[in-house]
This record gives C-alpha cells, structure tokens and sequence, in this order.
C-alpha cells in the first residue's frame, strides 16, 4: 500500500490513467491509495480539493469505486460546491460527481441523485448534465423514481425527448411491455434513440430479450428514410453502439433470423450516408454479415486510413468464413 510520498505518485498515476479513460488501471490505483478505505477516502479528499479539474475528477472517480455512505456525503458537498462556484471545469466535475454516485449502493447516493433533479427542474441545464443525471438514476432505480421524475419532467423547459424521457420508459415498462413499444412504429424513432442512450448504462439480463425488437423497428426504416432523416440514421448508429458494446452478451446470443434483419439494417444505413463512413455499421457488417458482403464493405470504404481501417477488418472477418 502507497505510504508517505509514494500516495502522491499513485494520486498522479491515477489522474493520468482517468485522463486516458483507462477505468480498469483508475480502479486498481483507487485501492493502492491507503490499507483501509479511510486512508483511501482521505488521499481522495486531498484530490478533490486540488485546483486542477482533472484531479476532482479522477477523486469523484475513486469515491464511486470506494463506494458507502461517507463518499456519497463527501460527493453531495462538492457537487454542491462545483454548483455554486464559477470554476472552469466545474461543469465536468460535477457530471463525474454524478456518475460516481450512479455506482454507489448507499441510498444516500439515489437522495443526492434525486435532489439534482430537483435542481435541475428548476433550472436550465445542459443536455450533457441530464444524460448523466439519467445515467446514474437508471443505475440507482427503484419504483419510487417514477413520481419524482414526472413532477421534475414536467416542470424541465429542456426541449423533448432527452435522456430523461428514455430513463422514464425504461422505469415504467416491463420487458413484455417494452419489447412491444419498440417494435411500435408510431413510436418516434429519436424517443427510441434516448432509450438507447440511457440502456448503454446497463443492460439488465431482463431486458436483452427486447433487443431483438429494437433491432426490428429499425428494420422498419429503410434506407431512404435513413438517407432523409438523420434521426432515423441516428437510431440505426445508436443501437449499434449498444451492441457492440458487449458482443458476447448481445450479439452471439441473437437468433439467425434477428441477426439477419440486422445485416439488412447495417447495409442500408452504410448505403444511406455513403461517403460518410458509417464506423459500427461496418463493425456490426463483421460480426453478423456473410462472405458476399466483403464486396460491399470495399464499395463503401472510405478513403481516410483510420476510418478504412474499420472496412478492411470487417471484410476480411467476412471473407473467412466458410462459403455456403
């Protein structure tokens, strides 16, 4: 365990590996501050106070891993304090303030959590603060959100759907209910869209059976809607993007004829934005598409390098495969 000045190295060490998004190598370092969590909340209580955002970030960081009542107190006053000052980076902070307390079991973390949107209703927040609010209230559900949310909703001036109107179906619907909503084509495919951002979350092994309907409402659309409408193209990248999230969990478990409608789906979003590079339709192409779709992933393939790239793997999965 880091003693004396080996905690100021490991606190370094731990803002550069959150700066990089490296959560795994944050998360060992959290636990490498002290012997017991009250030597690691106060190492992570230096950082918080510490000028530099970076640092406040990566200590609201090890306070969600840490986890307890005592960090979710520690997280309420300084997103109160990133609230109230006029610092640069306070907005980000507090966007990771709330996400720490998203990952803390402690009901005192879901107080906090609804006591922002409280705030937040009464305010004109940003579109990146409700997704996070969103976020971290679909990690900490409970029935008894569904009442707070539509009083905060109905008094929120941001224009609809955002993420808390996705947060808000996901409450409500079971996954019987939801499989039917999203295959419902009345359904407006942007309200879908914020379900999705709020599922990337956490997908709960109760809900993976719906997937296969938001797979089918966006095969629904066609190309030519996606080519005219940019929401429904974003749906189509939206779900991809959940997917590929975890492509053990979510996509080697679909049945052949739902991965099928989804290489119809890649396809036509692919021809649908071309010469834009459509990057997790071509992932998506790799992972269910069959041999004689190589060929049209090279049509497509944009010239850029690092954008190519993402076609020429894809083909090349596809090509070796046994030919049927």
């Amino acid at each position: 365990m880091a003693r004396g000045a080996d905690v100021a190295q490991v606190q370094d060490e731990l803002i550069d590996a959150f700066k990089w998004g490296d959560e795994d190598r944050a998360r060992e370092l959290v636990f490498q501050l002290g012997a017991n969590p009250e030597e690691i909340r106060a190492a992570l209580e230096t950082l918080l106070e510490d000028s530099f955002g970076l640092a406040r970030q990566a200590a609201a960081f090890g306070l969600g891993e840490l986890g307890g009542e005592s960090s979710a107190r520690r997280l309420e006053q300084q997103l109160a304090i990133e609230e109230a000052g006029d610092d640069y980076d306070g907005e980000a902070v507090a966007e990771d303030i709330i996400h720490a307390l998203g990952r803390i079991e402690h009901p005192k973390a879901r107080d906090v959590l609804l006591g922002k949107l409280e705030r937040m209703a009464a305010g004109k927040p940003e579109r990146s603060e409700v997704y996070a609010l969103a976020a971290a209230l679909w990690r900490r559900r409970h029935p008894e959100l569904v009442a707070a949310l539509r009083r905060s909703l109905a008094r929120l001036t941001l224009p609809a759907p955002h993420g808390l109107h996705g947060l808000l179906v996901l409450l409500e619907k079971s996954p019987e209910e939801l499989h039917a909503w999203a295959r419902d084509p009345s359904v407006p495919v942007d309200l879908k869209e914020e379900v999705l951002v709020v599922l990337e979350e956490d997908v709960p092994g109760n809900l993976i059976s719906t997937l296969p309907a938001f797979i089918a409402g966006a095969g629904t659309l066609g190309e030519e809607a996606m080519r005219r409408d940019r929401k429904a193209a974003g749906y189509c990248d939206r779900l991809f993007s959940l997917l590929l999230m975890d492509r053990e969990r979510f996509l080697a478990t679909l049945p052949d004829e739902t991965r099928m409608a989804l290489r119809a789906v890649a396809r036509s979003l692919i021809a649908a934005i071309f010469p834009s590079p459509a990057l997790r339709a071509a992932s998506i192409l790799g992972e269910v598409g069959l041999p004689e779709d190589a060929p049209f992933l090279e049509a497509h393939r944009p010239d850029d390098m690092t954008f190519g790239k993402v076609f020429d793997d894809a083909a090349e999965k596809l090509r070796s495969l046994p030919q049927h």
